[in-house]
């Protein structure tokens, strides 16, 4: 059987006498059977070796693209009880349509004049902003006038006063006259009296030199007592200037004083006027919010709050929407050891619920009924459960998507990697590797850097 000897052994001459060997090729049905597995196994070896475009594959399920165009809740802003319904579900409205009408509860805005009568009070404060703004000014301009009345009363007292210093010094000296014509006048009458003692002078002169005293004597008292009321005078004069000074600062004062509390007066009433600005403000925007009206054009698709009368809380959701204008969009969920593999821009190959479709994972170019998508956006971290959720968006390149798609259907779909044989394949999921990341070559990226 090795081929050792150069005779060469006949296998039919040798297996004749076999009984089973005989069986076996006298019969065609064995043959073909033999045929068949050889084919089968050439077969198989030529389908390893056949190209195998690698995938990730995850199930999602269609959303909107833009967030503000998904299915939402509109909530009451206010809590109160529901007075109507003008819509049914699943109406088209526009925006700014009334949905629901919701009455008052709360007993603070029960008053259906609470607006006109809260505009009422803002208008009275802000009146009494302006008369205690004019008070003020009236009380500026009057310690404006005391200011320039106590400059001339001063003026005026400090004139006095000078005058009677100036007073004061004149009847000291007319004084200090006095004085020394008093001593002068009682030197000569000494004289005199002696001299008349000597019998040199006779009664009569004698008698005139006292009379000449007593007139110096007069004088003295006279200019003294003239001096002293001068004194007195001066006196008065400094005190008047200390009580005009003192009496406008005090007027002064006191209107400063005034004009100070009517400021504060003021401001006290411009917080009050901004308080009630504030406060009609919101009853203002409160009334409002009585009527829900629609965001943007779209559907009521349900009702979460229904019938008449029913109350409902403050924030609590009344109905669901959804925009009538809207991108479709695909959210998946890949696997963590995937994640490295997702970029923006990738094609994804999706098969939609509901729409008859053929796919081969490996052969996407064999397959039918599905449509082309690109990836715009990946989560950087993993969602509730284990995995990252990515939206896919509609490829401008390739066939649109179906129109009767609607938001919430579920969808599969398939994110074409590498091409690479099948026996790679098989071999890479039976160790559990990722799959082979495609990069282009670096020639071609520089040819189409070129381009643009």
């Amino acid at each position: 059987m090795l081929n050792i000897s150069q005779n060469p052994i006949d296998r039919d001459e040798v297996l004749k006498n076999q009984s089973a060997y005989q069986e076996v090729m006298s019969k065609s049905a064995s043959r073909r059977l033999v045929y068949l597995l050889t084919g089968l196994f050439v077969l198989g070896i030529v389908i390893l070796f056949l190209p195998w475009t690698q995938n990730i594959r995850a199930t999602g399920k269609l959303t909107t693209l833009r967030p503000e165009n998904r299915e939402q809740a509109i909530h009451s802003m206010i809590s109160g009880r529901i007075e109507a319904w003008y819509v049914s579900e699943g109406q088209l409205v526009k925006q700014g349509d009334t949905i629901v009408f919701i009455s008052e509860m709360k007993s603070d805005y029960l008053d259906p004049q609470l607006v006109e009568r809260s505009t009422n009070q803002t208008n009275a404060k802000k009146a009494s902003i302006s008369a205690y703004q004019e008070k003020a000014q009236a009380l500026a301009d009057q310690i404006s006038a005391l200011t320039r009345n106590r400059r001339l009363k001063i003026e005026q007292a400090e004139n006095y006063y000078n005058q009677a210093r100036l007073k004061v010094v004149s009847d000291s000296i007319d004084f200090q006259t006095a004085v020394v014509n008093y001593e002068i006048a009682q030197k000569q009458f000494d004289r005199q009296q002696k001299l008349y003692d000597q019998g040199l002078k006779s009664l009569t002169e004698l008698e005139q030199r006292k009379q000449k005293l007593q007139e110096a004597r007069y004088k003295q008292v006279s200019v003294e007592n003239k001096w002293l009321a001068s004194k007195n005078a001066f006196i008065n004069a400094k005190l008047n200037l200390s009580i005009v000074r003192n009496d406008f600062s005090e007027k002064i004062a006191k209107a400063k004083s005034d004009r100070m509390s009517a400021l504060s007066s003021a401001l006290e009433a411009e917080g009050a006027f901004n308080k009630l600005s504030i406060q009609q403000s919101n009853y203002t925007r409160r009334s409002g919010f009585y009527y829900i009206t629609a965001p943007q054009d779209g559907y009521v698709t349900r009702a979460l709050i229904t019938g008449i009368g029913e109350t409902v809380k403050e924030g609590a959701p009344v109905f669901s929407f959804i925009p009538a204008n809207y991108e479709l969009a695909v959210e998946m969920f890949v696997r963590p050891i995937d994640l490295p593999l997702i970029q923006e821009g990738r094609k994804v190959q999706l098969q939609f619920d509901g729409w008859p479709a053929l796919v081969f994972n490996g052969w996407p170019g064999m397959s039918f009924g599905t449509f082309t998508g690109r990836i715009v956006a990946y989560d950087k971290a993993a969602s509730s459960n284990g995995k990252f959720r990515v939206l896919v968006a509609p490829d401008p390149e390739t066939e649109p998507w179906p129109k009767l798609l609607r938001l919430g259907s579920g969808s599969y779909g398939i994110a074409l990697l590498k091409n690479v044989p099948v026996w790679y394949e098989l071999w890479r999921d039976l160790n559990g590797f990722p799959p082979d990341f495609y990069m282009e070559p670096e020639g071609a990226s520089n040819i189409k850097k070129t381009k643009k």
